[in-house]
């Protein structure tokens, strides 16, 4: 599919029991403007470069051509999406999901229903700057939940109409980051391109029902 020779797992991953980690008082919050906050929990999912090298066999990677500018143009990473009612590709994606359920549960009012992985094949797959907010994420207050493996990336945040430092996230090897409130509608994110010669990463975003 691809040149994955770049791919470095982590030393603190070598001979380590693949298991979901607690969250609770691990777990980091950062407080954003209006209504919006981001929660950060490093290395949530240990023995996690096991669970990447799987999830690379198992899942039916796809292309996309989407329209932009315009234009038809490839998306740049590979996509899949489990909805509501799927079985996930691997039992510790839905142990991670049962967990942020059991700590998320009472603030978001709702479960994690679907599960969307995108594989960033190099540092020339990205992701523009963009909100999820087709569906509710539009108009309300919500939460998406992304467990990234593989080679860390830069996962980028900034206020909708500037007005405020952009925020980076070197996230990989199972580390957690969720952003809730009124992020997806009043910040944007973004994975952005890079010329250094990187290693591929997945991301598994959790999101409940009507959110995308």
């Amino acid at each position: 599919m691809f040149d994955d020779a770049w791919f470095q797992g982590s030393l603190l991953d070598v001979d380590t029991p693949q298991t979901v980690g607690a969250l609770g008082a691990t777990v980091e919050r950062v407080t954003l403007a209006d209504g919006a906050w981001v929660d950060l929990r490093r290395g949530w999912v240990s023995g996690a470069d096991e669970l990447f090298a799987r999830l690379m066999d198992v899942v039916p990677w796809r292309a996309e051509r989407r329209m932009m500018y315009e234009r038809v143009v490839d998306v740049p990473r590979l996509l899949c999406f489990y909805g509501d009612g799927e079985a996930l590709p691997d039992p510790l994606l839905t142990e991670a999901r049962a967990t942020l359920d059991g700590h998320y549960g009472p603030e978001l009012g709702e479960p994690f229903t679907t599960a969307g992985l995108c594989l960033y094949r190099d540092g020339r797959d990205s992701v523009a700057w963009h909100g999820d907010t087709i569906g509710r994420g539009s108009s309300e207050d919500t939460m998406v939940a992304i467990l990234s493996l593989g080679t860390p990336r830069t996962l980028a945040l900034r206020p909708r109409g500037g007005g405020a430092p952009t925020l980076r996230y070197e996230v990989g090897h199972g580390d957690l980051l969720v952003m809730g409130g009124s992020c997806q509608r009043t910040w944007e994110h973004a994975v952005p391109k890079s010329a250094r010669p990187l290693g591929p990463r997945i991301s598994v975003q959790y999101r409940p029902r009507g959110v995308r």
